[in-house]
């Protein structure tokens, strides 16, 4: 199993090493493009929800990414050091009162690019898993 983790402070300028870090991963591991494309979207959308909600985008908090490969799955868990959130009761974006909303589709996104999605640590960390086989 390999396994690898980054660490940023809480700045959205920072999603570009995100970015960077899933381009190095879709070389190393050789992800095909199809599982790139969801990987990216799904997993900057996390970061990106880490950064603003769990840590409010206090920069001297950081949000850390790991990724772990085994033969049939890429996992992602990104950890924010904010007070969590109540997963369990979000509101659909997909309602007609909330088509017209800007934020409240990144977990709507996360659960339809990933296999699997698990909210652990009251919500504190993500984890996004991906069939790679």
């Amino acid at each position: 199993m390999k396994s690898i983790k980054i660490q940023i402070p809480s700045l959205t300028e920072n999603i570009r090493m995100i970015e960077s870090f899933i381009d190095n991963a879709k070389e190393k591991f050789q992800l095909d493009d199809d599982i790139y494309g969801n990987i990216m979207i799904a997993v900057t959308e996390a970061v990106n929800n880490a950064i603003k909600h769990g840590n409010n985008g206090d920069k001297s908090k950081n949000v850390s990414l790991s990724l772990t490969l085994d033969d049939s799955m890429i996992k992602f868990v990104i950890e924010d050091e904010g007070g969590g959130f109540d997963y369990l009761n979000l509101p659909d974006p997909t309602s007609p009162e909330n088509l017209e909303k800007p934020g409240g589709r990144g977990i709507f996104l996360m659960k339809h690019l990933s296999d699997e999605v698990a909210f652990l640590e009251s919500g504190r960390v993500v984890a996004l898993n991906f069939y790679i086989n």
